[in-house]
């Protein structure tokens, strides 16, 4: 409906000055923002939309998260705006987790009172060693038999109770809380940057972790398994007192830049904020620290909601949780993989769908082995009835993914079923029947899908049980 004002006559003056003023007032908006500079943002910011604008769902990113997790640790300044901070550490070195409760009144009523689950992990940041952690792991305790990648420091940690440090999780720590009381969780981590770099010839950057916090409240039954936070931060782990000499000399690296300079980069806070993925109203995040990726298992069809819920996290799929909440293993495994890039986003997606299908990425480089022990003689009918035998050799696959003598030595060993540390050397064998020592560069110039036949040898200060033989490996 339209209404019109009529005015009388002798209000003609009062209409024209009114006119004029509303006028005015346009032209302002006009001359203080520009055409470049006008934003719909601007228009909703007008008192006559206030209400349409409270019906709007509310951004996530101004929702105050149940929990803050604080590591007592300096970022680095040399880390420019807008990209995510990055936090150095010495090897060994106890550092603090400051456990905060950031609920409002009432919110989240039902852990009151009681106690909820943290699991700390250590895990890697880029996606390409995610893909293969297990690996890496079970690498680096062959390397460091009875250490521990993450260990708690119990007796500086402060209102935990129950912590527990799984013997075949090296990387994950766990413990109970109680929100409402003061909780600090002091942690080492014993593993450094460089131990997971391909090449190993100094000098070389080590590569980036992560410090992972999931919290879990009690279900029905009893069991830490309902989610309800997580975040993590970025870190590289130096050798004792190379994060001190580290932290420094990006601080001399920053103090001799321009001033324009020094304002693309971030200052260095006294203490790290582990970050949360931040999900967007239809529940696909906007943004999510690469981190969050362990080795995927494979989700069974007759897993539960609850199992499939506990695999999620596992998994590093917590931003999703909520929308799967209903989902049981087999629900997960009917959905095709548009169906998941629309609900996750693209990256998530297909991460997703790939450990729902159990899709594993192409290798490096196979190799094909076989021990010259290992012929198998089989009884082959000739066209012609003669009853003729062939020999052939039964091979066994090899994936690398570091293309490293260590990595060799250690795949040869678990697929004979002895300790790395029994093979002492492996060589290849050159022109002329030498022995040539293999090297990371040598088996970084294989040729993909090589076959080779083993020999071992008894080395010569093995005279003990045989448990304890020493071999050389020799690839013909």
């Amino acid at each position: 409906m339209a209404w019109a004002l009529k005015l009388p006559l002798a209000d003609e003056v009062i209409e024209s000055g009114l006119v004029q003023d509303f006028d005015a007032s346009l032209s302002g908006i006009g001359q203080e923002l520009g055409a470049g500079a006008y934003s719909m943002s601007d228009v909703l910011a007008l008192p006559i939309f206030k209400q349409e604008e409270s019906n709007l769902p509310p951004d996530d990113e101004n929702k105050v998260l149940p929990f803050q997790y604080v590591l007592c640790a300096a970022t680095s300044p040399a880390v420019k705006l807008h990209e995510e901070t990055l936090t150095y550490l010495n090897q060994g070195q106890s550092y603090e987790i400051r456990m905060l409760d950031n609920r409002k009144m009432g919110e989240l009523p039902e852990i009151t009172g009681k106690m909820v689950k943290s699991i700390i992990r250590v895990v890697f940041h880029d996606r390409r060693l995610q893909y293969t952690e297990h690996q890496q792991l079970e690498g680096w305790r062959w390397n460091r038999p009875g250490d521990r990648i993450l260990d708690l420091d119990i007796p500086m940690s402060v209102g935990i109770t129950d912590p527990r440090a799984n013997p075949t999780q090296l990387n994950t720590v766990e413990f109970l809380w109680d929100p409402s009381k003061r909780t600090s969780v002091f942690i080492q981590v014993h593993c450094i940057s460089t131990e997971f770099t391909m090449r190993k010839h100094g000098g070389e950057k080590g590569v980036p972790f992560r410090i992972q916090i999931d919290t879990f409240k009690e279900n029905e039954s009893g069991e830490y398994t309902e989610h309800l936070h997580s975040a993590s931060c970025q870190v590289k782990v130096f050798k004792p007192k190379g994060a001190d000499r580290k932290q420094k000399t990006d601080r001399e690296k920053m103090e001799k830049r321009a001033p324009q300079e020094k304002e693309k980069y971030q200052p260095s806070y006294e203490t790290t904020i582990l970050t949360e993925p931040c999900a967007a109203s239809n529940g696909s995040p906007k943004h999510q620290p690469e981190p969050v990726a362990q080795v995927a298992d494979n989700l069974l069809p007759t897993a539960t909601p609850q199992d499939a819920q506990q695999w999620l996290h596992r998994n590093r799929f917590s931003p999703f949780c909520r929308l799967f909440t209903n989902f049981s293993g087999a629900d997960l495994l009917k959905l095709t993989r548009e169906d998941v890039i629309q609900i996750c986003g693209p990256a998530d997606g297909i991460r997703l769908f790939n450990a729902l299908k159990g899709r594993v990425v192409r290798p490096r480089l196979t190799i094909y082995v076989c021990q010259e022990s290992q012929q198998v003689r089989e009884q082959q009918k000739q066209e012609n009835g003669d009853g003729a035998g062939s020999t052939f050799y039964v091979y066994h696959a090899i994936y690398l993914e570091d293309l490293t003598a260590v990595e060799l030595t250690e795949k040869i060993a678990q697929l004979f079923s002895i300790s790395p540390q029994q093979i002492s050397q492996i060589f290849k064998q050159g022109p002329t029947g030498i022995h040539v020592l293999v090297s990371d560069e040598m088996i970084q110039n294989f040729q993909d899908e090589a076959c080779f036949v083993l020999d071992t040898m008894k080395g010569k200060e093995s005279h003990q049980a045989e448990a304890n033989d020493s071999y050389h490996i020799i690839l013909k």
